[in-house]
Formats: structure tokens, sequence, C-alpha cells
């Protein structure tokens, strides 16, 4: 406990590694603009996923543009020759944080805190890729964090501004099929896109000329280059990813955590294959036990990854996708094919058949990144239907903990209050664990 106040109250009062600027311990967040006015936005992890992300609020001022490695930002870099670049995130607040009003982050997971809680200190508007964080204490320091500093946010799990998935949410709020008691969703990550359960490669490679690999690393352990991390495949290594359950988890569980409000689990178990010291197991079958709350009857969530499915029998007998979620309730079940939630089948459907749909009470989303400018340029911080830190940080720690337990392999028990594993003492090595020398 003492060693995560000492990184909140530095956090509090400068950037890593002594850059020189003072970070204000701010009350709100940058002025308000009429909807005209365009935002200046600096966009942080410009290759891959992040270039799509510079493409979405294109329609503002891109005025910063960073990252790592040369041969992944060429692309950015030609199609906004105006904005200035930067291989240091740091560097760019340093020099432009009284210019900008809102700020991206693409990054690998392991660098979405440092970057997003940076620019949340200087009381910019953020939106973080998913997983919102790599750690449970990562994800609590930035709901902590936007509320503080009263900025707008929002994860990019784009499926939540989906039409479907507002949908969906409306019948499971309405009790369509009762109340839920058991939750299966999965993924066919890894193995489909990276892979995982290997071990650190021995051969060290020269680092490509294009790329800073010690700013890369930033907070992680230091270790050699390898094309084994890079591009993508650091998903499946404990150090930069969270693994198929914080890639696909915060898509796919999406719905079930926003209309069920899940939160503070009691307890976290699994099954996987051969673990390995420093990546993910090839494949992984975890289970949350979440207490009754309220009206909420207590749910059990299993997850499944790498292959692993549950039972058709769920579905009658129908085959399943890649990815997907069953949520079983008292009246019937709600069987979701795709990942965003988007669309759901009734079961049994004979029982269902004909039923008219519950109110409309969430309005339909203008899109995601739309949705994050117009309540940057309002101020509005008050919309429960964005994936805003303060939701998306609750079910980002619940699906870390899935972590935890692949991780140590044993049973844990989770006091969400004191943010601490009761049962598996080294399990908390891995809750908050500190960041590198000099970040």
């Amino acid at each position: 406990m003492r060693r995560r106040n000492t990184r909140r109250e530095f956090l509090k009062t400068t950037t890593a590694a002594g850059l020189g600027f003072w970070i204000a311990d701010r009350a709100g967040a940058t002025e308000s603009k009429s909807p005209n006015e365009k935002l200046n936005v600096a966009c942080i992890g410009i290759g891959g996923r992040g270039r799509d992300n510079v493409n979405a609020v294109s329609g503002e001022n891109i005025v910063a543009l960073c990252d790592v490695d040369d041969a992944r930002a060429g692309d950015a870099y030609k199609s906004y020759p105006k904005a200035q670049k930067f291989t240091d995130y740091r560097r760019l607040f340093d020099k432009l944080h009284k210019q900008i009003d809102a700020v991206t982050v693409s990054t690998p997971d392991h660098m979405h805190a440092p970057v997003s809680l940076a620019a949340m200190q200087l009381g910019k508007h953020v939106y973080c890729e998913k997983p919102l964080t790599r750690t449970v204490g990562e994800a609590r320091r930035m709901a902590e964090a936007a509320a503080r500093y009263r900025v707008v946010t929002q994860m990019g799990n784009g499926g939540n501004a989906n039409p479907g998935a507002r949908r969906t949410v409306e019948m499971l709020r309405a009790g369509v099929v009762g109340a839920i008691r058991e939750i299966h969703a999965w993924s066919d990550r890894p193995g489909t896109i990276w892979k995982q359960g290997i071990d650190r490669p021995k051969d060290t490679p020269p680092v490509p000329p294009t790329l800073q690999w010690d700013l890369w690393l930033g907070v992680a352990p230091k270790r050699p280059y390898h094309p084994a991390y890079i591009p993508g495949k650091w998903r499946g290594w404990y150090d930069f990813g969270t693994g198929p359950i914080g890639d696909m988890g915060a898509h796919i569980c999406n719905v079930a955590f926003w209309a069920l409000d899940l939160r503070d689990p009691q307890a976290i178990e699994c099954e996987t294959s051969e673990r390995h010291a420093e990546s993910f197991p090839a494949w992984s079958r975890i289970r949350w036990e979440f207490p009754a709350r309220g009206d909420r009857p207590a749910i059990r969530f299993h997850w499944y990854d790498g292959g692993q499915r549950p039972s058709n029998e769920l579905v009658e007998g129908r085959s399943l996708p890649g990815n997907g979620m069953i949520l079983v309730g008292e009246k019937g079940s709600m069987y979701i094919p795709s990942a965003d939630g988007s669309e759901c089948v009734l079961l049994p459907e004979k029982k269902f058949e004909g039923m008219a749909p519950p109110p409309k009470t969430l309005p339909d989303s203008p899109g995601h990144h739309q949705e994050w400018i117009r309540n940057c340029k309002s101020g509005d911080l008050g919309l429960d239907y964005m994936s805003h830190f303060g939701r998306a940080a609750i079910m980002t720690e619940c699906l870390l903990l899935g972590v935890l337990a692949v991780r140590t392999g044993k049973r844990i028990e989770w006091d969400a209050r004191a943010m601490k594993v009761t049962n598996v003492a080294e399990a908390n090595e891995y809750v908050d664990p500190p960041y590198r020398q000099g970040w």
C-alpha cells in the first residue's frame, strides 16, 4: 500500500523521467467549445489500430502525432504533414500541453495508463484503446483521475456505440429472459491472431533502425528487442499485454457488464494449458463468482479462449462462432453470436417468438468517436451510455482479475475495497506492480 500511494502522489505532480514540467492539480478540464469549433488533438500511437483512430478524429485539428516506430507511423505522417511529430509522448506534452484539447492513446496495453494519466493530469480529454489498462491498480487510478480532473474519457470498444448493442442492454435491463444467473463468453484468440504459451526468445537480433526500442518498452522491465513481440504479438506477453481476456473481453463482455452492473467478484479460478513464466497459456477457462447484489442474484461468469468453447447445448445445438456470449436467465437465454453484442437470439425461440421489444431507453450514438468528440466540446460528463473510464475501469478490473488467476494457477479471493487478494499472497505482486526505474 505504501508503494501504491507513493506512486499516486508522484503522478499528481510530475511526469516520469524528469522532463521538468509541472502538472497542475486542476479541478476542471479544458474549457468547453462550441459544436462547430474544432478540437486540437494529439494522437499517440499511430500505427495499426492507432492509424484508424487518427482517421476517426481527422475532422478535428490533428496538431501532433507520436510513435516510437517511424516505419509504422510513416503513413500517418504523410497524411498529416502539418502535425508536429514526436517519438516520446512526454516531450509532446512538455512542448504542446497548452495547445492541445484532447488526446488519443493507441499504444500497447502496458503504456495505456502512463500516457492517459499524464494527459488527464494536464486537463486533456482522453480516448484510450481497449483494454483500458494492463493492471488492476492502473484501472483504479484511471477512474480516479478522470473524476478528479473532470475530463471526458472513452475506451475504444466501438461496439458500445452499436444500436444493436444498446437494444441488447435494454432487453437485459428489462428482464426479458429473467434474472441472469450464468454467463458464458468465449474468443477464438489466441492462435488466430497471435501466439502465446511460449518462452522468451534466446536470440537477440538487432533493433530495426526505425524503432526506438527503449521508448517502446516504456514502463515495462528492460529486455532485448525481438520480433516475437511486435507488431501486435505483444498481446500474449504478461509484461506488455492482457491476453485474450483483456483484448477481446472488453468487446465481448461489454453488454453484460453494462446491463447488469457487474463489479467486485468475490473469487476467480481457472483451468489452463501448460503455464509459462512470461506469456499467457495457449488456452484458458476462467470463472468469476459475482455475489448477489440488490435484486440481482449471484452470477457465475465463465470465459473460454484458445479454442475452448461452452457446450452448444446451451444454444439448442447451434454451432458457435469464434467469439460470442450466452446469458442464462430464469425465463430463458440470450445468445449473442458476435463480439460486440450487436445481435442476439432469445432462446427457446418458440417461447419468445413475436415478442415486442422493451421501450427504448438508450439513445442511438452518432458514432463511437463522434460521441467522444461531441462530449469533449460540450464538457458533458454525465452520459452513462458512453464507455467512459468510470465504467470501463470497473469492467477492466474484473477481467484483469482473471489474469491474476491465470498467472498464479490458483483460485483467488478478492477484497475489492482493499484492492487485495486475500488468500494467495503472490498474486498481489501483479495487482499494481512498480514501473521500470526512470518511468
